[in-house]
């Protein structure tokens, strides 16, 4: 008789490894299992070793046996368990929060899940042959029903409230069974004609075949939608699916509806953490069991397993939301793509302004590029943008006298406006006149934010509120005043200065509500809104097509910040918020205040030019020997204390030097955010013109840091960022 089998299951804790558990008889790798951890009973999943990692030969009288198997569900797939494999293994984080990360809230509990049976019911030739009698109204009403052909439960309750007892019933019996029904043919909705830059695109992307990135550079509104509809329409006839990415939450509604109606017969999955646990995992069931056609998600859903994937689409590929700030630090662009390459599919990355990485890659003959130089819409022309210079100009409000004129001349028009500033509260600090206070957060190296309605400071970091003092609290002088401008003051001005004109402000703040973005999009369309006041939320991906003037304010922080991915990130954001306007018949305008109008970002902002814009920063990254030139990874350290997080850094400096072979190690240095949420931060800067130098170094940190780690206590901490994006 053979004896107990010894598995390796992943846990989610922060520890490396797997752990070894006893069963009885073998089980399949993806199987989740019920295991006892410490004093706590967990859900784990049934691995194979990762090759070249070891498994430690322990004496199996001291493991511990499983406490079972939760089979309500099949072994998660192969394909799953390989992406959070490379996952871990590239951002150097351990395989069970990885696995974890990835999974649903619901199937990250030790219990088991059944997947609803959503089969419509049919009476077999046992329940054919048997009608109820005519005294059992309900049984023979439901009986006749079905005589007709199958039914779902939604449709037999509609013949009888009783139904689903009845049918239990008559499945037990053997009278009923479930229908499998061959998928219907793909419906298509109408859909507009393409000009001959998408024709050109979608021909060259359909004759693409095996494992190829493609990046679909297309000017704002150029219709790199209806590109990715007409590639996906290929795919779901061919009986394949697709997995589109985008970065925001309030990009969907706009996006669901648009694929709904295009494909008004196949199952279109939503995956974002706004959803209640339940309706995402059943999306998530849905997608891994090949019942969805279309999954369309955040960053997260790279993860969701899908059978007969043929094609992954990313929205805005440049966009930074889709890089996790915490925990597993993945990107999920990056991964997206190696995910194709194992798949051996075409992914799109879509853009109006690709990030210096995927132009990197098109330059270096990695990816193909395709570009939509025109608008879709046959009026449409890209708007005109006009720098204003605020040097010698007095401002109201934070608003000068041009981007007045111009908002009273489209009030007179009909036409709808966009103020943008990516500042939401009414001010962004209070300070005293007398002795030159300013309104801290107590916990960050931050300034609290003025909100008005609320008579609150808060920090947009860590949450801390506080209320508006009557007076300064260093001098007592009452005279302390907000000083610049957010959207809650611009709003508040705009009602004041054009009270004929209908405004209406979206930020953090007016959209947390989970049908904000419906209500949004129903003022819009409905004509109801004559200037709309809002932050980066509006910079991409909404199609107002009323808009005909932005106005963009407050950009040139953009321009002083130590971050080197600063001016990139401040032109992209210019560029999409500017392509907001003109995308119909009324041409667009674009108004930017600044102080530095000759800057070659302005000059390039107002000529519409990316292609030179990005070249000339990949020049400047490539001679600084920044990324996308270098590999870099930040290790971060955070204590109550300064000197302690600088102190451990400086010894994992001292441990790292030696096997440093290729790789500059710089610092430690304080964070560019030093103190957040009472917790002071710095970090050490690793980078290696090759990529594997640096992941050789990295991949002997976890096990040295632990060991340096523990003689600081609890109170430190320590995190590793691959391909940082926020230094």
């Amino acid at each position: 008789m053979n004896g107990p089998v010894r598995i390796q299951v992943a846990v989610d804790v922060p520890l490396a490894g797997t752990f070894s558990y006893l069963t009885e008889s073998p089980v399949m790798p993806g199987s989740r299992v019920s295991v006892s951890f410490g004093n706590r009973r967990v859900c784990g999943v049934v691995v194979t070793p990762i090759p070249g990692e070891g498994v430690p030969e322990l004496d199996a009288a001291r493991l511990r046996s499983i406490d079972g198997v939760l089979d309500g569900l099949p072994p998660l797939p192969e394909e799953f368990l390989a992406l959070a494999r490379f996952a871990s293994g590239y951002y150097h984080h351990p395989l069970g929060q990885t696995l974890f990360t990835a999974l649903p809230t619901g199937l990250r509990e030790p219990r088991d899940v059944i997947r609803p049976d959503r089969r419509p019911f049919v009476l077999t030739d046992a329940g054919l042959s048997e009608a109820p009698p005519a005294r059992q109204r309900a049984r023979l009403a439901l009986w006749q029903a079905l005589q007709d052909g199958p039914l779902d439960l939604a449709a037999a309750k509609a013949v009888t409230p009783q139904a689903g007892k009845l049918l239990a019933d008559w499945l037990a019996e053997g009278k009923a069974g479930r229908a499998t029904l061959e998928p219907p043919p793909l419906r298509l909705g109408d859909a507009p004609a393409l000009n001959g830059e998408q024709q050109a695109a979608l021909d060259a992307l359909s004759a693409s075949e095996g494992f190829q990135p493609w990046l679909l550079h297309g000017v704002t509104g150029s219709g790199k939608t209806e590109v990715y509809l007409r590639l996906i329409a290929e795919q779901l006839a061919a009986r394949r699916q697709a997995l589109v990415l985008v970065p925001e939450i309030n990009l969907t509604p706009q996006l669901i509806n648009r694929f709904a109606d295009r494909f008004p017969g196949s199952r279109i999955v939503v995956q974002h953490s706004h959803l209640a646990d339940g309706e995402r995992m059943h999306g998530w069931l849905d997608a891994w069991h090949g019942d969805a056609d279309v999954v369309i998600g955040t960053r997260l859903s790279v993860f969701t397993p899908l059978p007969r994937l043929g094609l992954i689409v990313v929205d805005e590929e440049h966009d930074g939301s889709f890089k996790q700030q915490d925990g597993l630090r993945y990107h999920a662009r990056d991964l997206a793509v190696w995910r194709a390459r194992r798949a051996g599919i075409a992914i799109l990355l879509g853009s109006a302004t690709p990030s210096l990485e995927t132009v990197a890659n098109v330059e270096a003959g990695r990816y193909k590029k395709l570009a939509l130089n025109r608008r879709a819409h046959g009026a449409a022309r890209l708007p005109d943008v006009r720098l204003v210079d605020t040097r010698r100009k007095k401002l109201v409000e934070g608003l000068s006298e041009a981007v007045l004129d111009a908002l009273k001349a489209r009030l007179a028009r009909k036409e709808m406006s966009l103020v943008f500033i990516n500042r939401r509260g009414f001010a962004p600090v209070v300070a005293c006149t007398a002795c030159g206070w300013t309104s801290g957060c107590p916990h960050c190296s931050a300034k609290l934010v003025v909100h008005l309605m609320e008579r609150k400071l808060r920090c947009h970091h860590c949450g801390w509120e506080e209320p508006v003092p009557r007076a300064c609290p260093d001098c007592g002088d009452p005279d302390i005043k907000p000083l610049g401008e957010g959207t809650q003051r611009l709003e508040s001005a705009l009602q004041r200065m054009l009270p004929e004109a209908r405004v209406l402000r979206i930020d953090r703040d007016t959209t947390s509500r989970k049908d904000a973005w419906d209500e949004v999009y129903r003022k819009v369309h409905g004509g109801e809104v004559d200037i709309l006041v809002g932050t980066q939320m509006l910079a991409k991906g909404h199609d107002f097509g009323t808009l005909s003037l932005v106005a963009a304010l407050g950009a040139d922080g953009g321009l002083y910040s130590a971050d080197f991915r600063a001016s990139e990130r401040l032109f992209a954001q210019l560029m999409q918020v500017a392509g907001r306007a003109g995308r119909a018949d009324a041409p667009g305008e674009v108004l930017v205040q600044t102080q530095w109008p000759d800057h070659p970002l302005y000059q390039a902002l107002a000529a519409h030019d990316f292609d030179g814009y990005a070249a000339t920063l990949l020049n400047e990254r490539r001679q600084a020997g920044f990324p996308p030139s270098t590999f870099q990874a930040l290790l971060r350290a955070d204590s109550p204390a300064l000197a302690q997080a600088t102190a451990f850094l400086r010894q994992a400096r001292e441990a790292l030097e030696p096997l440093a072979e290729g790789v500059l190690i710089s610092g430690p240095a304080p964070a560019l955010m030093a103190r957040l949420a009472q917790r002071e931060r710095a970090q050490l800067v690793l980078e290696s013109p090759q990529r594997g130098a640096l992941h050789r170094l990295l991949h002997q940190l976890p096990p040295l840091l632990d060991g340096l780690a523990k003689a600081h206590g609890r109170a430190l901490r320590w995190s590793l960022d691959v391909d940082p994006q926020e230094l």
